[in-house]
């Protein structure tokens, strides 16, 4: 296995790629059905080496905004074997989840090797000819994106979420724009917006959270695509059934998977009246242009801004999987529960159904047994 400033002997079973809740509960349950990580196990022992790109535990909750507190958080779902999240509403999540993650790290003895970011994934040409008993060679960076030598195993349970593939829709202009512009992935605090003039993009939770933000020290402007729909009642279980189910439909037929808020919908929240109430609420059409010093609007006028916030979402981290050519003619990945249908040594966790608190949880159970039985019709290789 990888040690860091060691190299690689030998073949292992198993490898996670990502410690957040996805991955920790893949790991979690490894550990529990007796998979050794690689450094202990004995010949004949199933092995594990869990890999993570951040430089301590917490996954994407380090990278959340300042202004993101535990009161405001989209929910949280404890991890196995751990209590419920227990802490101050006023806490930054970006502190308080992560701290959590490092607690379960430590009380199961979860082996996370970090920093190690992985770069591609790939058919191990040594047994790639041979049908039936094909290996994938990782290769990955160390600290300071030292190249580390590859690693050969058996099979991938990937967890990589997408915290890091921040989605920029391409506009007309924007390289010309001379004020600022930023992702949601680069979203700190609201007070470094004030006085300014800020346009808002997109139509999620995050775009309505930063609106009525930065309202407080700057004016906003709203900019979605289509006009946002904003359903009164509470988020009920029926809803959610619904939601997951017509996810796992789209992810079954390999179609491309769609953002939260177009399975779940948005909810009117005594908050939201109060934005609505304040007239933040008032959408324009999304502009036709970005200028020099602002946009042009759907109308033909012309409005001046000094920052435009992307608040459009992410897409699935999978590039390093991009040898292994998962995606189909449609630009999905077909699953069968959380294996890749054309290449069942792949499970995805935190896709599609998955991509929860709560589905990344038993994703992870579903995706380890699933594995396991699998890796039971081949011999145990030791590290």
């Amino acid at each position: 296995m990888w040690i860091p400033g060691g190299s690689v002997d030998g073949v292992v079973d198993v490898v996670v790629i990502g410690a957040g809740q996805a991955g920790l509960s893949a790991a979690h349950h490894l550990l529990r059905r007796g998979v050794r990580p690689a450094a202990l196990a004995a010949p004949g022992e199933r092995s594990v080496v869990i890999l993570d790109a951040g430089s301590g535990p917490g996954g994407a909750w380090r990278h959340r905004w300042d202004s993101l507190t535990m009161a405001t958080v989209n929910g949280i779902r404890e991890l196995p074997g751990m209590p419920v999240v227990e802490a101050d509403p006023a806490d930054p999540a970006n502190r308080a989840v992560p701290e959590y993650f490092a607690d379960f790290e430590r009380r199961f003895e979860v082996p996370v090797q970090r920093p190690v970011r992985v770069v591609r994934v790939e058919d191990d040409p040594e047994t790639a000819a041979r049908e039936g008993t094909a290996l994938l060679r990782v290769h990955a960076l160390g600290p300071d994106d030292v190249p580390l030598p590859p690693l050969r195993t058996r099979a991938i349970l990937n967890a990589t979420g997408t915290w890091t593939r921040p989605f920029l829709p391409a506009s007309p202009g924007a390289a010309d724009f001379r004020g600022r512009q930023l992702h949601t992935a680069g979203y700190v605090r609201a007070a470094d917006f004030a006085g300014q003039r800020v346009g808002i993009v997109g139509g999620g939770i995050s775009a309505l959270g930063f609106l009525q933000e930065i309202a407080d020290v700057a004016e906003t402007f709203w900019y979605t695509r289509r006009e946002p729909v904003l359903e009164d009642g509470p988020f009920t279980q029926e809803d959610g059934r619904e939601a997951v189910a017509g996810v796992i439909e789209r992810v079954r037929q390999g179609l491309p998977v769609g953002s939260v808020v177009s399975n779940t919908g948005l909810r009117w929240t005594p908050a939201l009246r109060d934005a609505q109430r304040r007239g933040l609420l008032e959408r324009r059409p999304m502009f036709v242009r970005i200028t020099p010093d602002g946009v042009r609007e759907a109308d033909g006028t012309e409005t001046g801004l000094d920052t435009i916030l992307w608040a459009t979402g992410f897409r699935h981290e999978l590039r390093h999987l991009r040898p292994l050519g998962l995606h189909n003619a449609a630009g999905g990945i077909a699953l069968d529960g959380t294996a890749v249908v054309s290449d069942p040594r792949i499970h995805l966790l935190g896709y599609g159904p998955s991509a929860s608190t709560i589905g990344a949880n038993r994703a992870g159970r579903a995706a380890v047994t699933a594995l396991l039985a699998a890796l039971e019709r081949e011999p145990a290789v030791s590290a």
